[in-house]
């Protein structure tokens, strides 16, 4: 109620500020004549001034008086006609009027419409007791499978030769139920080929032929294999495995990207990324987690409140920082001619082949770093015709840009 209350309030005082604003705008016809008036009359005595202390002569001083006089009688002409209509019409008061109900009417309208007028607010402890509940009553991984089963994709073909080696292997395993690397590798193809279920069972009893012995990864697999069998739905029973691989090996990159994924299920982006930005720091190109945190996390940073820039691609040319650090120990001609060599790659790269917003910002950051700011103001130009109509690129762009000094 207090809200409503608030809220009424601060409608009617804008209305009233916006009715009255206009209401007077109508008579400014007559205070811009009086205006002049004065202005003119003030330059009359002025000329007079002049003319008593010998600054203009006789002459110019008639002419200066011939002029101002008519412009005075001009001002005072304009101030009569203004003077008899200094209100608007009623009907532009009127008009006036409907025009500012409709825009508050409006303005709640909306609100109840689109907005959530109901809904209470949510500090920051609530919403954690939110993600802390969802994340205690979410779907088990039985559910989870069942949810997941009407959209599974059809599974992948495999060649006959193929499928007759899982089977002499199925058949293999039957006489070895202890070999480890047998099951191990039975686990692998029968996930290769969709059949979920039984991936996870070999997987499982890899666990435990290993016993002591089984790591992280192995733990991380099986949690994997859950996970997408469940549709990419992290459950209860998938983390419990999640949290043994990470035991084991705290920097398994396969349990700490499922790890990050379940906090973002649960309302959790910090978690997320927190998980997610070293992870990606530290990964080569070829690591699977890669693409898809680098797919996510600026939206993942985003919800979470952080300010995020996306880095190079593992492998991307251009010189970062750990480059430019790394070059501490050269000589002051190495090291510019070294960090030299790279920007002039990146920059050849981008101009042949183009690239990401990322790279664009790299290239404005290092040239004003090499003291070249025409070439990064070049740089900043030429981005502005390559982004044109991306907003969100150009922005990350402008950020270099303003750092390196070469943007308004």
């Amino acid at each position: 109620m207090l809200f409503w209350i608030a809220a009424g309030g601060i409608t009617l005082a804008v209305g009233a500020i916006l009715l009255l604003a206009g209401l007077r705008a109508g008579g400014s016809a007559a205070p811009a004549a009086e205006f002049d008036l004065q202005v003119y009359r003030d330059q009359l005595r002025e000329v007079d001034r002049d003319e008593a202390r010998g600054v203009i002569g006789a002459e110019d001083a008639a002419r200066l008086k011939t002029e101002l006089g008519r412009k005075v009688l001009e001002a005072d002409r304009a101030r009569a006609a203004a003077t008899g209509d200094v209100a608007p019409p009623r009907s532009a008061q009127m008009a006036l009027s409907v025009a500012v109900l409709a825009l508050m009417l409006g303005g709640v309208w909306a609100y109840v419409r689109l907005g959530a007028p109901g809904y209470p607010d949510l500090p920051i402890a609530e919403r954690l007791a939110m993600a802390e509940e969802a994340h205690a009553n979410r779907a088990t991984q039985a559910e989870a499978v069942k949810a997941a089963a009407a959209n599974r994709p059809a599974p992948p073909q495999a060649s006959a030769e193929f499928l007759g080696l899982m089977d002499k292997l199925r058949a293999a395993l039957k006489d070895r139920p202890d070999d480890a690397e047998g099951h191990r590798l039975l686990a692998r193809n029968e996930a290769s080929l969709g059949n979920f279920d039984a991936a996870i069972a070999a997987q499982d009893k890899v666990i435990s032929i290993s016993g002591d012995k089984a790591t992280g990864e192995d733990h991380a697999v099986l949690a994997e294999m859950m996970i997408l069998n469940a549709g990419g739905f992290v459950s209860p029973e998938a983390e419990a495995e999640l949290s043994k691989a990470l035991q084991l090996d705290p920097g398994n990159g396969t349990a700490i990207y499922y790890a990050g994924l379940m906090f973002l299920q649960n309302g959790r982006p910090d978690r997320t990324f927190q998980l997610w930005a070293p992870l990606l720091d530290r990964s080569g190109k070829d690591d699977p987690w890669v693409e898809p945190i680098r797919a996510n996390i600026e939206m993942v940073a985003e919800a979470a409140g952080e300010q995020y820039t996306l880095p190079l691609e593992p492998g991307a040319p251009g010189p970062s920082a750990a480059d430019v650090q790394a070059a501490g120990e050269m000589s002051a001609e190495d090291r510019q001619q070294m960090i030299r060599g790279m920007v002039e790659q990146l920059n050849d790269r981008l101009a042949s082949q183009g690239g990401s917003p990322e790279e664009w910002a790299r290239l404005v950051t290092a040239y004003a770093v090499l003291g070249e700011t025409d070439k990064a103001k070049a740089t900043w130009d030429e981005a502005q015709t390559a982004f044109a109509g991306q907003d969100n690129a150009l922005a990350t762009i402008r950020d270099a840009a303003l750092g390196a000094g070469v943007a308004p």
